[in-house]
């Protein structure tokens, strides 16, 4: 049987492996939870709308939020206590993720307004159409002069 060990500095230790651990394993699963880089670049949409909520859909970072602010608490705490011999790496990986969960989160909500907006815009379009506008009439005036 192994000798248990209570010096505070053994056990300071431990409890540092066992904070970068647990800050390592939230980084891992908020990424784990972001959307596949195909799933924002590509669609099979018929139309635009159709293209938007798809994007909207791929955007969505699940709960990437939660666990990369489970990182950071745990982080925060572990570098206050002097945990950490790199902290700076550990730092820049939770910045770095950070500005891509919010970039996502505020693209998400761009897309969500336009979402909201094109199809007004073609209703808005077909109204001004069907009022007599004719988009190709001015094609035929330029084309005749």
């Amino acid at each position: 049987m192994a000798q248990s060990t209570f010096d505070d500095d053994d056990l300071f230790g431990e409890a540092a492996d066992e904070m970068r651990t647990d800050v390592e394993a939230h980084l891992h699963a908020a990424k784990a939870t972001l959307p596949e880089a195909d799933a924002v670049w590509e669609t099979g949409a018929d139309n635009v709308l159709g293209a938007l909520n798809g994007l909207r859909s791929a955007l969505d970072t699940g709960d990437a939020v939660e666990e990369l602010r489970q990182a950071k608490k745990q982080y925060v705490l572990g570098e206050r206590a002097g945990a950490f011999e790199d902290d700076e790496e550990l730092a820049a990986e939770i910045e770095d993720l950070q500005e891509l969960v919010e970039t996502l989160e505020e693209t998400h909500e761009q897309v969500g307004d336009l979402t909201s907006v094109v199809p007004r815009i073609k209703s808005d379009l077909e109204d001004a159409h069907a009022d007599g506008v004719d988009p190709d009439a001015d094609d035929a005036e330029e084309a005749e002069a």
